[in-house]
């Protein structure tokens, strides 16, 4: 069961190239021609490990066929970590551009990234147009992914890092295969209790429309609050000035234009982003099938090719409903980022305070804070994103010195990032570098960062690193521990993946730090126990043996908004 082959499905046909490999990744036996794909994976149990250019390239297919594979290695994902790891994050990342750098040829550039497809549900089944490149190509870039692993800071780390990727691969194809149950019926009811009913012609519907009158009766001239730049020239004439219309300094104004507005505002979010278009468009036969795109973000971060997988309004979940007899498990990550500040640290204090399951902020406010909770988390969530002005600085202070070696891990990295240092996440992740921070477009990057509800709702969202040396540091100082974090929750998945194969249990969700398990009422107890144990699992795989543990708030419910 040690076995490990490489397999390239052909371009044209079903047919696939497959060879088994040695330990330096060259071909271990003869290069065998199959003419049935699936059926050349599954006449072969016995291999442990697939090595493919791409997993979104082949196993759907294998999927739709009813293979299921244990584990395998993803060389475009690979590739992508490997150069972010060799400070060159943003060239081309194809396997055809990793084979003709090493032959000093032409690079291709990389494919440009395939448009969702929303009235399809099967996007990931369709051919993607890629640069060729040859089977024994692929096995010489594969050879020489291994010996660039060897020359990696810390070898075993980088490899982890690169097999959990590709697990995550394998995850992601299975959500979209599975779909996350979803009810359209009780969508479109609930629609109709929060927009009103549609006019003809695709206007706004009752409720906008009734709201917006009341805007602009308030504001005395006809606003579009659909239009940022309409509403604080508004408010202007009115003798207000706002600098945006975000929910936090609207409710900072005293004006009978403001409550109308943040109503608006909430409201045609749902429309726009969730309604009844997005409804036709997304679900089919009961299921909701993003794409998920593991490492979409430079943090590791997942993201989703449309649909806005990631931000599901907490209205809208009430239509996410188990199927009859079945349940969901859903499971978030308990102040998973500064528990992992803690391991990757090894403060003894912090870890001594993230050993225990129960909150870390009331442990951490007894510690240091005189029983102060909020300033005990605000302390911690500040030294991790940056947050250190008025009072944040002296809780700062307070927090460095209970937990010194804590503060300057992240102090180090926030240094090294003004200085236009690369810094790396536990398993060896890599920021980008500095030329291409000031413009996450121009380097061909994910943008960093929460969406406009989330900074509303006052969270912290730190963004991208600017040109700006001090909000480079920012970046840097988050990305050390959100990344990491995206490193122990990649561990977490693969480890809950194979303690789910022997159920009918389905994962079925996975934001950053929570996972949704569909399953049958009766193996809910299960699913919470492997939920539980693969945090477990992957903060010792991650972080080695620390004391710090990564405990889950779980709730078995037949609703998604149950459980919040």
């Amino acid at each position: 069961m040690n076995e490990r082959w490489a397999l390239a499905a052909e371009e044209e046909g079903d047919g696939a190239l497959l060879a088994p490999l040695g330990p330096d990744g060259a071909p271990a036996g003869p290069v065998r021609r199959e003419p049935d794909l699936v059926a050349a994976v599954r006449d072969r149990p016995q291999v442990a490990r697939w090595v493919w250019r791409s997993t979104a390239g082949v196993y759907p297919r294998l999927l739709a066929a009813g293979v299921r594979v244990e584990r395998c290695y993803d060389v475009e994902g690979a590739e992508q970590v490997l150069l972010g790891h060799e400070g060159r994050l943003g060239e081309p990342r194809s396997a055809a551009a990793a084979w003709a750098r090493l032959r000093n040829a032409p690079v291709p550039p990389d494919p440009p990234p395939r448009a969702a497809e929303p009235g399809s549900q099967d996007s990931l089944f369709e051919p993607r147009r890629v640069a060729p490149v040859p089977f024994e190509g692929l096995l010489a870039v594969y050879a020489e992914q291994l010996r660039r692993h060897d020359r990696a800071g810390h070898p075993g780390r980088m490899r982890l890092l690169t097999a959990a990727e590709s697990a995550g691969m394998l995850v992601a194809a299975e959500m979209h295969r599975a779909g996350l149950p979803w009810r359209a019926d009780v969508h479109r009811e609930l629609l109709d209790e929060l927009l009103g009913e549609r006019y003809a012609g695709g206007g706004e519907p009752r409720r906008l429309a009734a709201l917006a009158d009341e805007v602009s009766a308030a504001l005395g001239r006809r606003v579009r609050p659909d239009l940022p730049a309409d509403v604080v020239k508004a408010f202007g004439q009115a003798g207000v000035r706002l600098r945006s219309t975000r929910r936090w300094e609207l409710a900072q104004v005293d004006h009978p234009a403001v409550a109308p507005l943040i109503a608006y505002k909430k409201l045609y979010r749902i429309w726009t982003a969730h309604g009844w278009s997005w409804l036709a468009d997304w679900v089919r036969d009961g299921r909701f099938r993003p794409e998920y795109l593991p490492g979409g973000t430079v943090s590791g971060r997942w993201t989703t090719n449309g649909g806005g997988a990631l931000q599901i309004p907490k209205v809208i979940r009430r239509a996410v409903v188990a199927d009859a007899g079945w349940r969901l498990v859903v499971a978030d990550a308990d102040q998973m980022e500064p528990r992992v500040l803690a391991a990757i640290s090894r403060d003894p204090g912090l870890m001594e305070v993230a050993g225990h399951p129960d909150d870390l902020y009331t442990r951490l406010s007894a510690r240091a804070f005189s029983g102060d909770r909020e300033h005990a988390k605000l302390a911690l969530l500040g030294a991790i994103y940056g947050q250190t002005s008025g009072d944040g600085l002296k809780n700062l202070a307070a927090l460095r010195r209970r937990f010194p070696l804590a503060v300057a891990y992240v102090d180090d990295a926030a240094k090294a990032g003004e200085e236009g240092r690369l810094v790396r996440t536990w398993l060896g992740r890599t920021s980008p570098p500095a030329a291409g921070a000031g413009d996450a477009d121009e380097a061909g990057l994910p943008q960093e960062g929460g969406d406009e509800t989330a900074a509303e709702e006052g969270e912290f969202t730190p963004g991208y690193a600017s040109g700006n040396t001090r909000a480079r540091g920012r970046f840097t100082r988050n990305f050390v521990v959100q990344g990491s974090a995206a490193d122990w929750a990649l561990l977490m998945l693969a480890a809950l993946r194979r303690s789910l194969a022997g159920m009918r249990a389905e994962l079925v969700f996975f934001q950053h730090d929570e996972v949704i398990v569909h399953c049958p009422a009766e193996e809910a107890e299960a699913v919470v126990e492997a939920i539980r144990a693969a945090g477990d699992e992957a903060g010792r795989i991650t972080f080695g043996e620390t004391p710090v543990r990564f405990p889950f708030t779980t709730a078995v419910v037949e609703r998604y908004a149950d459980a919040k």
